[in-house]
């Protein structure tokens, strides 16, 4: 696994006794989970109109990644937002 300036730090931090590592509160733990179950949380519902093509080609991409289409349109246009899709022109 390659890390980051910032994460190399922390584990030469940690492995070198300058930082240490503390048990989180029971307070803390659920303000983490309902921060972790927000940030999962689908709350929009949209439509879109595809060509056909795009229509069947999705559905087959998604049924041979065993998964729903609509997690795998989802799952696109998330990474996209992110910039994990670029366009192969950039």
């Amino acid at each position: 696994m390659k890390y980051d300036e910032e994460e190399k730090k922390i584990i030469d931090a940690y492995e070198s006794g300058k930082m240490k590592l503390s048990t989180p509160t029971k307070k803390e733990i659920e303000s983490i989970k309902a921060m972790a179950k927000n940030t999962f949380k689908k709350d929009k519902r949209i439509t879109i109109r595809l060509y056909d093509h795009d229509y069947k080609g999705i559905q087959k991409k998604a049924m041979e990644m065993g998964i729903p289409y609509q997690t795998l349109i989802s799952g696109i246009i998330h990474r996209y937002i992110e910039g994990e899709l670029v366009s192969k022109n950039r």
